[in-house]
C-alpha cells in the first residue's frame, strides 16, 4: 500500500487528517448554529483522539487554540476562549538573557565559587576557618567526581587559592582527606542508599510473585 505523498500536510498531525478534514468542512457551513454545532463535535473529536491532554493544564482551551490553528484562524465560531492571536504565534520568542555564570573550573561548578565568594565576605573567626577547611575538601570531592582517576592534592591547593583569589588561606596544618578515603566513602553512601530503597524482609507488608499484597502477620 502506497501512501499518497500528494495529501496536504497536517497543520498538527497529532489529531490525525480526519479532524483536519472535519476543519475544513466546518469552514464551509454557512449557518452560524450548525456550524457552532459541528464544531463542538470537532473538540469532542480531538479529545478522543488525544484524551492525554487531560492532563494538560487547561487542556480544554488548549484543545480550542489548536482548533483555530487548523483552521488558519479562519474559522468563525462562538468560542468559550478568547481567540488566539495568529501573529503572536508566528512571531518567534526572544532569547532569554543569561547572566554572566562563567565557571573558572568544570568540576567545581558555579555554586563553589559563590560559596568562596560569600566566605572571603565573612569576618575572621573560628566559622570562617572551619567553613574554608570544608570547602578545600569539597573542592576535591568534586574534582575526584570528574576524574576518578588521579588527583594531586597540590593542584587542588593550587586551584584554592585562585578560585579563593589569595584571601582564604588554610591552616598550616590542613590536609586534605586521602582519595581511597573519599571513594570509600562514596561507595558506602552508595551502597546505603541501594540499601535502603529494597523491600525490608520483616515489614508487614510484603509484595507477592503476583504483585499484591498480603499481610505477613495474618495466620491461617
Amino acid at each position: 500500500m502506497e501512501y499518497n505523498t500528494e495529501r496536504d500536510d497536517m497543520v498538527i498531525p497529532e489529531y490525525g487528517r480526519n479532524v483536519q478534514k472535519m476543519v475544513e468542512y466546518a469552514l464551509t457551513i454557512e449557518d452560524r448554529e450548525k456550524r457552532n454545532a459541528y464544531v463542538n463535535l470537532i473538540i469532542t473529536a480531538m479529545y478522543n483522539v488525544n484524551p492525554d491532554a487531560k492532563n494538560i493544564v487547561d487542556f480544554k482551551h488548549k484543545l480550542w487554540d489548536h482548533l483555530y490553528i487548523i483552521s488558519d484562524y479562519k474559522l468563525d465560531v462562538d468560542s468559550p476562549y478568547p481567540i488566539p492571536d495568529k501573529q503572536e504565534r508566528m512571531t518567534p520568542p526572544q532569547p532569554l538573557s543569561y547572566k554572566n555564570s562563567n565557571i573558572k573550573f568544570g568540576p567545581y561548578g558555579k555554586v563553589l565559587e559563590n560559596m568562596i565568594e560569600k566566605i572571603i565576605e565573612m569576618e575572621e573567626g573560628d566559622e570562617k576557618q572551619v567553613l574554608i577547611a570544608l570547602i578545600a575538601q569539597q573542592l576535591k570531592k568534586s574534582y575526584l567526581q570528574w576524574n576518578r582517576d588521579s588527583v594531586d592534592d597540590e593542584l587542588i591547593y593550587k586551584h584554592f587559592e585562585e578560585l579563593s583569589k589569595g584571601q582564604l588561606k588554610l591552616h598550616e596544618n590542613f590536609k586534605l582527606n586521602t582519595t581511597k578515603n573519599i571513594l570509600n566513602n562514596n561507595k558506602k553512601k552508595t551502597n546505603t542508599n541501594i540499601k535502603n530503597n529494597k523491600p525490608q524482609k520483616n515489614s508487614k507488608y510484603s509484595v507477592n510473585s503476583n504483585q499484591k499484597f498480603s499481610n505477613q502477620n495474618t495466620h491461617k
